[in-house]
């Protein structure tokens, strides 16, 4: 049975974080959270004990900030101990209540005792919590009681709500962490049996699925929600129905975490809030939910065009390696140095606009030759648009010359833009509308590319979450596993998304750590993350690499040792393998189907092109292939490791 439509949480939505959750000193996590939206932050008792200022001076700067202090944790090892450690533990709250009082904040959280010398019962523990709220009472502050996953008799907010219950008093309550629920495997819908106002706060931390100890993967592995695996959402649902009115937090241990950017994570942590609390709201109709409005995730139909930045000198090697792979100048802008190339459904724009006003040029001046924008078809631009800004993205636009339309846009991986396409009139003609068709003296046979099949951008390890959590939370996408690619530089770790229901958009997130890959060594060459290959698909990869080869197309040379190893590998008939090895095409396949790749060289600051040919229904990327893909590129390399040329 559906739940009241009165229960639900309140308006607005009030967010907040631990300190924990993020790097940095103690005034600029503060300043990070604010800026980042958060209306609260639960003061993690390490962070205050480092930092060398008074309470109320504490409490002062989280008010300077606009921050309510939701919380001040933890406070360990307390209920059920035997004299003397019980007397002391009381001593020790009583002295919390007092910092409290001067921080201005009336919640303090417990969590369940893993002392060896602690005793079980849950009447007893239930005794110690009513005492302790008439103590709690007389300072005008209260206690929430959280069940560590890894407690010594308490580890299940089940028993931990018991005792809550039995302990009887207004002013001691239970607060509720996914992780805690999650990690082991209990039923979130047993929350749905707690009254609402015993909730005194919920804390929300998602983590990928390990099979670990649970203290360990606790205090290394948690991420935002939704950037793991664990059901958060059917955990807030659950809470939802409760009635309950407090702020969600987020308390978040991760080792990557602790050394990355404070305002970064801070953005990602409400971005993630938002997220989940509007998948919440669509799957529960009879709730209130205090959310932003806005569309429901976006579904994406493909990649429209992509657009490269350069300078007028430069232009002619990308125009020759398009020549090369059987694009044709089909179109030249009408007020701008900007050319249109086009196979099939594949749109390449080469933009040498000099205007100072112009984004491109901001792009090249930083990164030098590169893919800097693309276009992404969906249902309604200004739906996507309005998605992407209420989930914190940043929009884009820049000064438009007479005739010209306005695209829809937000600014994604690395300051890149992505623009937003639909069929409206407006939007649907703007090829027609901007572009004067040109006839080149000698257009030749395209090579039978046929359509954009993913996009692959590299960036910084410590920055692949936040850039899967952008691209899931505002699109219709799903996340495939992550793969590791070893590179002889280090690992590299790669993992795709695409829509749903169907993968007509695909993009694949290459994260790296070290430098000396090569993935490393594109970063540092072009100054920071972007689209660094696009895969172009046909529906004929060996009709494909003959014409390729006619046009003058410089495959990237594979290895004798790779065709001598796949062929055994997967039993292929020698013909077969001597095709793929004199079009230097490489192969997998899986129980679905199977995957033919051809890799261009590289230009620019390592840059390259991907022509793919699915058969079947396979929808891997080939990653099997990558170490291959890699020694090639590094043998064509300089000392340096990259690109000569």
């Amino acid at each position: 049975m559906a739940a009241p439509a009165t229960k639900g949480l309140g308006v607005p939505m009030r967010t907040s974080i631990a300190t924990v959750s993020i790097s940095g000193e103690f005034p600029d996590k503060l300043a990070a959270i604010a800026k980042a939206g958060f209306s609260g932050v639960e003061i993690f008792e390490n962070d205050f004990l480092t930092f060398d200022a008074s309470p109320r001076e504490v409490a002062k700067m989280a008010r300077d900030h606009g921050l309510d202090i939701t919380l001040f944790q933890p406070f360990r090892d307390f209920e059920g101990m035997p004299e003397p450690h019980r007397t002391r533990a009381f001593e020790r709250a009583e002295r919390k209540f007092d910092i409290m009082g001067e921080l201005g904040t009336d919640l303090m959280l417990i969590c369940s005792n893993v002392s060896p010398v602690s005793l079980g019962g849950i009447d007893r523990a239930a005794a110690d919590f009513h005492e302790l709220g008439e103590r709690a009472a007389k300072h005008g502050v209260r206690v929430g009681y959280e069940a560590l996953a890894w407690g010594r008799h308490v580890n299940d907010h089940r028993d931990a709500w018991e005792i809550v219950r039995r302990a009887d008093h207004t002013q001691v309550g239970i607060i509720l962490d996914s992780f805690h629920t999650l990690s082991r495997k209990i039923d979130p819908n047993s929350i749905r049996s707690i009254p609402g106002d015993k909730i005194f706060i919920v804390q929300l931390a998602d983590a990928p699925l390990f099979d670990m100890d649970l203290l360990y993967w606790s205090r290394h592995f948690r991420n935002m929600p939704g950037e793991g695996d664990l059901p958060v959402v059917d955990f807030m649902r659950a809470v939802a129905a409760t009635g309950y009115t407090g702020p969600l937090s987020l308390e978040i241990f991760n080792d990557q975490f602790r050394g990355g950017h404070a305002r970064a994570l801070a953005e990602d942590g409400h971005r993630s809030l938002v997220y989940i609390m509007d998948q919440v709201k669509r799957q529960e109709p009879d709730i209130r939910i205090a959310v932003p409005d806005m569309p429901d995730r976006i579904t994406a139909h493909g990649v429209e065009f992509v657009e490269f930045t350069t300078a007028p000198a430069e232009k002619a090697n990308l125009a020759s390696l398009l020549g090369t792979l059987g694009f044709n100048r089909v179109a030249r802008h009408r007020t701008r140095s900007v050319d249109l190339y086009r196979q099939g459904d594949i749109r390449i724009v080469i933009n040498t606009d000099q205007t100072g006003d112009s984004f491109a040029v901001s792009s090249y001046s930083v990164h030098g030759t590169n893919a800097y924008a693309f276009g992404m078809k969906v249902d309604n631009a200004m739906d996507a648009l309005k998605r992407a800004a209420a989930l914190g993205a940043t929009t884009f636009s820049e000064p438009r010359k007479a005739g010209e339309v306005h695209v829809p846009a937000i600014q994604g991986v690395g300051n890149g833009v992505i623009y937003f396409l639909d069929d409206s009139a407006k939007l649907s003609t703007i090829w027609d509308a901007e572009f004067v068709p040109v006839e080149e003296e000698a257009a030749q046979p395209t090579a039978g590319l046929t359509r954009i099949d993913h996009l692959a951008q590299t960036t910084h390890y410590d920055e692949m979450l936040t850039w899967l959590l952008f691209y899931t939370s505002i699109f219709s996408t799903r996340r495939t596993p992550m793969v590791d690619v070893v590179d002889p530089g280090g690992l590299v770790r790669s993992q795709a998304i695409e829509s749903v229901p169907e993968p007509t958009f695909r993009l694949t997130m290459n994260g790296a750590d070290s430098r000396k890959t090569f993935a490393g060594k594109f970063l540092a060459e072009g100054f920071g993350t972007s689209i660094q290959h696009i895969a172009l698909a046909t529906d004929d990869i060996f009709a494909t690499a003959n014409r390729l080869a006619e046009l003058g197309f410089e495959a990237l040379p594979i290895s004798r040792n790779y065709y001598d190893d796949l062929e055994a590998r997967f039993g292929l008939e020698p013909a077969f393998s001597d095709a793929l090895r004199a079009a230097s095409i490489l192969y997998d396949r899986d129980d679905r189907g199977e995957y033919f790749q051809i890799y261009s060289r590289t230009f620019a600051e390592g840059f390259f092109f991907e022509i793919i040919e699915r058969r079947g229904a396979y929808g891997g990327y080939g990653a099997m292939n990558a170490p291959f893909r890699i020694a090639a590129q590094r043998r064509l390399s300089g000392p340096a490791g990259m690109p000569r040329g």
